[in-house]
């Protein structure tokens, strides 16, 4: 009997844990896009990194 209630509750755990593994593996995109967008690259193909004119590089001085 308590094999078969630690059956049950396995199949039961698996599937909510694996959302969380999307969850996770998204705020990581996220966070990573983010990121890249901080630096000045783009979301379109190909990647590329924006030109900055001498005035947007010292603004950040």
């Amino acid at each position: 009997m308590k094999r078969i209630l630690t059956g049950i509750l396995l199949l039961l755990m698996v599937p909510g844990l694996s959302g969380c593994w999307y969850a996770a593996a998204a705020g990581a995109g996220i966070y990573a896009g983010f990121k890249a967008k901080e630096k000045g690259y783009g979301l379109q193909n190909p990647v590329t990194q924006e030109k900055k004119t001498p005035d947007q590089e010292t603004d950040k001085e």
